[in-house]
C-alpha cells in the first residue's frame, strides 16, 4: 500500500463567523491510498485549529508518519491492521480519519458498490440537512431565512453568541415562518449563567435545540437541567467520556473529530445506547469529507437534520446539491 498526501488552501466565498473566530479560507489535505492491485481510495483531513485546536502542520506531520507506517506493511495487511499501524505512528483523529475514509472508498471501488452498501442493507437514500445563517445583522439574517424557506429547507441554524442574538433570531423566525425548525449554535460562547439567561430569553421564538451553549460535560449538564429547550453537544464531544455522559439530548458528530467512518458509527451507537440522538455535521469540510458524512448519516438513518449543506461556502464545485432541504447520498462505487 502507498499513501500520498496533497495539501491545499481553499478560499471561502465570504467570511464565516462563529464564536471561535472569523474564517476566510480552509486548509484541506487530500490523501490517496493505492494498493498493489492499482485500486485507489480517496480520503480527506480538514483540521480547523480555531475550532478543534488541531493545526495543519500537526496533521501534515501525522499523515507523513502514517505514510511511512503504511509503506512498511505487507501488501496483504487488513484495513484494521493498517489503521492500527497509523494510530501507533501518530494517533491524531483528523489524520486517521483521512486514511479510514480512503480505506472505505477503496473498498467500495473494489466491490463496485457505494460505501453505504458496505455499511448496511437499510441505508437512507437522502439526508435531510439544515441551512446555516451566520449573518451578523438582522436584515441579512432575515433574507437568508427567507431564501432557506423558499429553497425547501425545514431547519435553519443560527449562529449566536455574536451580538444582537435576540434581534437576529426574531428576524429569522419571522421570515422563515412558524413551521421551520430553528436551531441555535453558540460554539461554547457562554458560561452556564449566561447560557441559561440567553436561552430563556430566546426560547419564545420556538427552538428545536441549542448546540454547544457552553463547553464541558458538567457545564452542559447544568444548562440542560435548567432550560426548557433541548441541548446538543458539539465541541465537548471530543472530551474523554463525553459521548457516554448523557449530558445532552443530542450529539453532533463530525467524521474528522471521531477519527473516520468506522469510529463515527461506533460513536453513534454509544450515544444512542445512552438515550441520546445523533446528527452529522461538517466543519467546512471538502467534498470527500462531506461524502463520508453523508454515507454515515444514511447508514445510521439519522432523523435530525444534518449540518452538511456547507460546500457552497467554499470556492469549489459542489457535487452535492440540496433539493428541497435534502442531499441525495452518492450511489457510485466508493464515497463519491
Amino acid at each position: 500500500m502507498r499513501l500520498s498526501v496533497a495539501r491545499r488552501t481553499v478560499a471561502l466565498r465570504e467570511a464565516h463567523r462563529a464564536a471561535h473566530g472569523k474564517l476566510t479560507e480552509r486548509e484541506l489535505f487530500d490523501v490517496v491510498l493505492e494498493g498493489a492491485d492499482g485500486v485507489a481510495g480517496r480520503g480527506e483531513a480538514a483540521p480547523l485549529e480555531s475550532y478543534d485546536g488541531v493545526s495543519g502542520d500537526l496533521v501534515a506531520a501525522a499523515l507523513a508518519a502514517h505514510a511511512r507506517a503504511i509503506a512498511a506493511l505487507d501488501d496483504d495487511a487488513t484495513g484494521p491492521q493498517l489503521l492500527e499501524a497509523c494510530r501507533q505512528a501518530a494517533d491524531l483523529p483528523q489524520a486517521v480519519a483521512a486514511v479510514d475514509m480512503a480505506l472505505w472508498d477503496r473498498g467500495g471501488r473494489r466491490a463496485g458498490q457505494p460505501v453505504t452498501a458496505l455499511l448496511t442493507d437499510e441505508a437512507a437514500a437522502e439526508v435531510e440537512v439544515n441551512a446555516t445563517i451566520g449573518a451578523l445583522d438582522r436584515g441579512r439574517a432575515a433574507d437568508a431565512a427567507a431564501e432557506a424557506a423558499r429553497a425547501g429547507f425545514r431547519c435553519v441554524k443560527v449562529k449566536v453568541g455574536l451580538g444582537d442574538d435576540a434581534g437576529r433570531v426574531a428576524a429569522v423566525r419571522a421570515l422563515a415562518g412558524p413551521e421551520m425548525a430553528l436551531r441555535l449554535d453558540a460554539n461554547g460562547a457562554w458560561d452556564v449563567e449566561d447560557a441559561v439567561r440567553h436561552i430563556e430569553a430566546l426560547a419564545p421564538a420556538g427552538l428545536e435545540l441549542v448546540e454547544e451553549p457552553v463547553h464541558g460535560i458538567e457545564a452542559l449538564r447544568a444548562v440542560r437541567e435548567r432550560v426548557p429547550v433541548r441541548i446538543a453537544m458539539d465541541e465537548t464531544a471530543a472530551e474523554h467520556g463525553a459521548l457516554a455522559s448523557a449530558a445532552a439530548d443530542a450529539v453532533c458528530l463530525k467524521v474528522g473529530r471521531c477519527g473516520g467512518i468506522s469510529a463515527t458509527l461506533a460513536a453513534a451507537a454509544l450515544v444512542r445506547a445512552m438515550g441520546g440522538e445523533v446528527y452529522l455535521a461538517s466543519a467546512l469540510d471538502g467534498p470527500v469529507g462531506i461524502a463520508a458524512a453523508l454515507h454515515c448519516a444514511a447508514a445510521l438513518n439519522v432523523e435530525l437534520p444534518c449540518g452538511l449543506a456547507t460546500l457552497g461556502q467554499l470556492e469549489l464545485d459542489d457535487p452535492f446539491p440540496v433539493v428541497a432541504g435534502r442531499i441525495a447520498v452518492p450511489t457510485a462505487p466508493g464515497l463519491l
